[in-house]
């Protein structure tokens, strides 16, 4: 028995990348037996009986010898049962049961069962498109990931359900399997509903910060009392933020498909993700990680809200953790096999009652917390956290006559065109530029965009000395004011625009 060699191509990730695998697959004289080699994890090395059993399972011989399969680049750590599909055919075309030229002419992706039905995956959209990227046209993908893997044009897409229908595609004759896909178009009737603001009632104020947060992309944070709407409000804010672009909607696309959360889901994630995790949540889970390093809530909110209810009951240590990703926009994990990248481009909505029990603020009911109790309760919360947070608005309890006027209140529909008008000033005034609303504008682009009258000066420099604000508290209050200006026409920052940013920045203004 001579050595014999056969080529498959599949593909891996890396973050939310996808990159092409070759897998490798010899036969020697010798005792038999099946090694995988190449940085393999756990879900690969039990690929060698999945494979064995389909194979045997659906009809075909098994090689014999000692059996030897490589995946390169082999100094890549590679993790999932992604791999299955390819090693099958590789394994096949030993022997030439697949022809081994056509087998090197396409990408083979999917989970065998030991029967030889072919299992959906994580991460095909990424996958996919690392493999478009490197120059493949021919894809095999299990049935059930069709829908992501479609999203891709320019590909030969084949959507099977076995081994034996992905040998005969490699035989010529998978005409039936072969899926269409076509450029993804979105329009303003993609977005989800997430409720209207017409529906809350009063909080005029806690509106208006919602509009400022929505147009310059600010982190925003809720005081108030329990049942005041905090959360109601907090759930209605992706309704007034700017329909996703079609890359932003590939990227939340290519996230969601890491994650696994795109199995059973038809197409593109086509509205900004509202991410609303337990306090109970750990670091972890947040931040992303894990034995298979999956992203957490903060990368799943990318390009959309993540809403952080009750804020000082979240652990410290978890807490502290988001300081990196809300300046930088990304999340960075080491682990031994290396490290990994997510983007967390999100705009942090946060709520928290003003004391322990919720009524400081609260003219109809009395606060029974001591001075000591709230401050304990609000140092939870650090201050180089709270200064990353731009707009701190206190929001009342909702009055008698407010929940019961007839005054019609304006649609989310509304507020969303002015939100829209302020953030085409932004792309004008970024152009060419890697960041696109004032919430990432960078020091130097605080000399360059954000002049402000001279009567502004005086009242910000005022403010500053008497609030004792940090450096970082100053740079977010004229990002808000050059929001505010922008909503107001895209002119010079006056002291009004100044005043108004002045204004939320209520947690630096009050103390127990």
């Amino acid at each position: 028995m001579l050595h014999m060699l056969s080529l498959a191509y599949s593909a891996a990730m890396l973050g939310i990348e996808g990159y092409v695998v070759r897998v490798e697959a010899d036969s020697a004289p010798g005792t038999p037996g099946f090694a995988i080699i190449g940085l393999p994890d756990r879900a690969l090395g039990d690929a060698r009986e999945r494979v064995r059993a389909a194979i045997f399972n659906s009809g075909f011989s098994y090689p014999a010898g000692r059996l030897l399969v490589n995946r390169a680049p082999a100094d890549i750590r590679k993790a999932g049962p992604s791999f299955d599909l390819a090693i099958a055919l590789a394994l096949l075309g030993m022997d030439e049961q697949v022809g081994r030229t056509a087998l090197q002419e396409f990408i083979a992706l999917g989970e065998l069962a030991l029967d030889g039905r072919l299992q959906p995956v994580s991460g095909i959209l990424p996958m996919v498109l690392g493999a478009h990227d490197a120059g493949f046209s021919k894809l095999i993908v299990p049935a059930c990931n069709a829908d992501e893997a479609a999203l891709v044009s320019g590909i030969e897409l084949y959507a099977i359900d076995s081994l034996r229908s992905a040998v005969a595609v490699l035989m010529g004759n998978g005409a039936k399997w072969r899926r269409r896909t076509a450029p993804v178009i979105l329009d303003a009737n993609d977005e989800a509903v997430y409720g209207d603001l017409v529906d809350v009632r009063g909080q005029l104020a806690a509106k208006r910060a919602l509009e400022i947060a929505a147009a310059g992309g600010h982190n925003l944070l809720l005081v108030g009392p329990p049942g005041c709407g905090k959360t109601m409000l907090a759930r209605r804010l992706p309704s007034i933020l700017p329909s996703m672009s079609l890359r932003e909607a590939l990227e939340v696309t290519k996230i969601y498909s890491v994650a696994g959360l795109l199995v059973g889901r038809a197409g593109i994630v086509r509205a900004r993700p509202f991410r609303f995790p337990h306090h109970t949540i750990s670091q972890t889970a947040l931040v992303g990680g894990g034995a298979l390093v999956k992203p957490g809530e903060i990368s799943l909110a990318h390009h959309g809200v993540l809403f952080l209810d009750e804020l000082p009951e979240f652990r410290k240590n978890v807490l502290e953790v988001l300081r990196q990703p809300l300046e930088d926009a990304r999340i960075t994990i080491s682990r031994v096999m290396g490290t990994l990248t997510f983007p967390a481009s999100v705009m942090l909505v946060a709520a928290m009652n003003p004391c322990p029990c919720g009524f400081y603020t609260d003219t109809q009911h009395e606060c029974s917390c001591s001075p000591i109790g709230i401050q304990r309760y609000r140092s939870r919360i650090s201050g180089p956290l709270l200064d990353r947070i731009d707009i701190h608005i206190e929001v009342p309890a909702v009055k008698y006559k407010d929940l019961t006027d007839r005054v019609s209140r304006e649609p989310s529909a509304a507020i969303r065109e002015r939100v829209n008008a302020a953030r085409q000033i932004q792309l004008e005034r970024f152009a060419g530029m890697t960041f696109f609303c004032n919430a990432q504008m960078g020091a130097r682009d605080l000399r360059v965009h954000c002049q402000i009258e001279s009567a502004g000066e005086r009242l910000l420099e005022l403010a500053i000395n008497r609030l004792g604000l940090s450096a970082r508290a100053y740079t977010r209050i004229l990002k808000v004011a050059r929001t505010v200006a922008d909503l107001d026409g895209g002119g010079a920052i006056q002291a009004h625009h100044v005043s108004e940013a002045i204004q939320y920045r209520s947690l630096d203004r009050t103390a127990p």
